[in-house]
């Protein structure tokens, strides 16, 4: 058998050797783009090409690349203490950030708990509202959600997601999910009166909801107001509420969570993407008192029984706590402030273009929406053709569908943000 001499390939051909990518039909995509560091808004890769990472990463990298702040709290605390098991033990980096946590999320949130990532985040919070009402002997076993929501892959959040081609394969084997439309501006009636019947129907446990913004779907918007409706009805009809703000926390729409914006709370919030600043894996679920007191009992069977090998993992808590550290600076704040000026901006200069049709706004958020025919498949030749234009160009876009969003490190430079904007406009030229 002929030795392979690994050294003389490059990292795309080793990659394509052994690894299977997400979200990837390999048959007919190109091979990944190798990257080999990272620094503030920018990336290069093995040929030293340098890219704007215009999406932090898939939204989780606020502060930009190896920050050195994050970096440092990480080293230390893997000099102290790299992980222990969280089944029977505890420890201070947990402590501390459920502390500091808890300090600023909505003041009706009590309990905390670790796991991976998003859609763990989720997973959590789905089984605690169905076992809730199974605890106190109550049959409750529909989830509402929105059309075209995503809320990950793990199979309740599976479930939850509204995007046909990510759970076509698995119809049929999900737990029961009832979906409403999305209250957007002009649909808001449609959208409580669906609610209203949905609750009417169905043994529903909760509703499960992207706050404000609809990520997968496009950087899809609505008011504060129309959902603050949609959860007093939830309310009223003892219907649990799972606030999914694994995209929309930290400070990507402007405030901490998009959760502020609301009169009216959720029983359970979903966290993770920024939470670590883009450097390790977590996830946080958390609750309300009365929530985690239905699990509270004599009877180990009423118990939570979930659990992730490496949840609250200290040296992840520790570059958690140096993140929210460094998104409470007024320096960073500002920054927040400062690309939503940009954004508003850019949005006065471009939503006239007579290819687009639509254009949004809400914190460092920024969505246009091309003027099709008809529609725009999620991976289609459109989408494609505009990624790969993007890419020649040094920009790192993932449209979805017809709809480009720029959702960029808070740290981006006003350069940097011009020369997306440039880009942009120069790709609705090519369609």
């Amino acid at each position: 058998m002929e030795k392979i001499n690994f050294n003389k390939m490059n990292l795309t051909d080793r990659d394509s050797r052994n690894i299977w990518h997400p979200y990837t039909q390999h048959k007919t995509s190109k091979p990944p783009i190798a990257i080999v560091k990272g620094e503030g808004a920018l990336l290069w890769d093995d040929s030293d090409k340098e890219y704007i990472d215009a999406i932090a990463s898939w939204w989780v990298n606020p502060f930009g690349h190896s920050n050195r702040f994050i970096a440092d709290a990480i080293y230390k605390q893997l000099t102290t203490l790299e992980h222990v098991l969280f089944g029977g033990f505890t420890h201070e980096p947990a402590v501390l950030l459920s502390e500091k946590l808890l300090a600023i999320l909505p003041n009706n949130q009590k309990k905390l708990f670790f796991s991976d990532n998003g859609s763990t985040a989720v997973e959590v919070a789905i089984k605690v509202a169905l076992q809730y009402f199974f605890n106190k002997e109550e049959k409750k076993t529909t989830i509402i959600a929105f059309e075209n929501a995503f809320h990950g892959d793990t199979f309740a959040a599976m479930a939850a997601s509204g995007i046909s081609f990510y759970t076509q394969a698995f119809q049929g084997m999900f737990i029961d999910i009832v979906r409403i439309p999305v209250p957007i501006i002009g649909e808001e009636e449609a959208s409580f009166k669906a609610l209203a019947e949905a609750i009417k129907n169905n043994n529903c446990a909760a509703f499960i909801f992207e706050p404000l913004v609809q990520g997968a779907a496009g950087m899809v918007m609505f008011s504060p107001e129309a959902l603050d409706k949609l959860l007093k009805i939830c309310q009223e009809n003892s219907v649990l509420t799972i606030a999914d703000e694994v995209m929309t926390g930290f400070g990507k729409t402007g405030k901490t969570f998009a959760c502020d914006y609301l009169q009216t709370q959720p029983d359970m919030m979903c966290l993770s993407k920024a939470l670590t600043g883009g450097t390790i894996p977590m996830a946080i679920t958390s609750f309300t008192q009365e929530l985690f007191d239905a699990f509270y009992s004599d009877d180990i069977n009423k118990a939570l029984f979930h659990g992730h090998t490496f949840t609250a993992n200290p040296t992840g808590c520790a570059a958690a706590l140096a993140s929210l550290e460094l998104l409470q600076t007024d320096e960073m704040q500002n920054q927040i402030s400062r690309v939503n000026t940009q954004h508003l901006d850019f949005q006065k200069r471009i939503e006239k273009h007579p290819k687009v049709s639509t254009t949004r706004v809400l914190g460092v958020i920024f969505a246009l929406e091309i003027k099709t025919e008809s529609q725009a498949s999620y991976y289609g030749a459109l989408r494609n053709k505009l990624y790969d234009f993007f890419i020649e160009n040094g920009i790192i876009l993932r449209p979805v569908g017809n709809i480009v969003y720029i959702l960029p490190p808070y740290i981006i430079t006003n350069s940097q943000l011009q020369k997306i904007y440039d880009v942009v406009e120069s790709a609705l030229e090519i369609v």
